[in-house]
């Protein structure tokens, strides 16, 4: 990303706050959390902070990364404790410790290369969660770039023989969100 990305982000979290509004985490990230072994997590491309927040309120202590200086700051305002770290950077250049974290998460944001770059930030047993837009059809923003839209089971092809599938499906987003989208959720064990 560059500088006109932060910028674009910036204008948009300002323009239209209700994006960082208060949301649940992911239904999948939820049902999975007792899989977890170790507290250390990642939460890339964090924006309001939903599953920062989840996962330090479960115990986590959490790096979450965002290129949005207003999306950090409005989180910032939010959490009660000290185990989060908050981190602005921009992703196209962002590369996480390796072998630290126990969890990743990566959600409503598609980077290729990225995902394999944070997978080698993963320790031996540790998981990752992904969830973000596919192309469809019936979504309602027909203007979103193919290139950060996935293909129909394209998540499940980005690991090797080092990961196991833990779960995946596809679904239509939470009614909260702008426009009707199509998406995709996995969650991956690293052996």
């Amino acid at each position: 990303m560059s500088v006109q990305d932060k910028e674009k982000w910036n204008r948009k979290y300002t323009e239209k706050p209700t994006l960082l509004e208060r949301r649940p985490p992911s239904p999948m990230l939820v049902s999975h959390l007792h899989l977890i072994d170790g507290n250390c997590a990642l939460d890339i491309a964090c924006g309001s902070g939903r599953h920062t927040r989840f996962l330090a309120e479960n115990g986590f202590c959490v790096d979450a990364v965002d290129i949005s200086s207003v999306a950090l700051e409005q989180l910032s305002k939010t959490l009660n404790n000290n185990s989060v770290t908050l981190i602005e950077a921009d992703l196209d250049n962002y590369t996480p410790h390796e072998g630290r974290y126990d969890l990743a998460v990566m959600t409503n944001y598609l980077d290729r290369p990225l995902i394999g770059r944070t997978a080698q930030s993963l320790k031996s047993g540790a998981h990752f969660f992904i969830e973000t837009y596919m192309a469809h059809p019936q979504n309602e923003k027909k203007d979103s770039n193919p290139d950060f839209l996935l293909n129909a089971g394209e998540l499940k092809t980005f690991f090797g023989q080092n990961f196991t599938v833990i779960a995946y499906e596809e679904f239509w987003n939470e009614a909260y969100e702008l426009y009707k989208m199509r998406k995709q959720s996995i969650m991956i064990k690293k052996k």
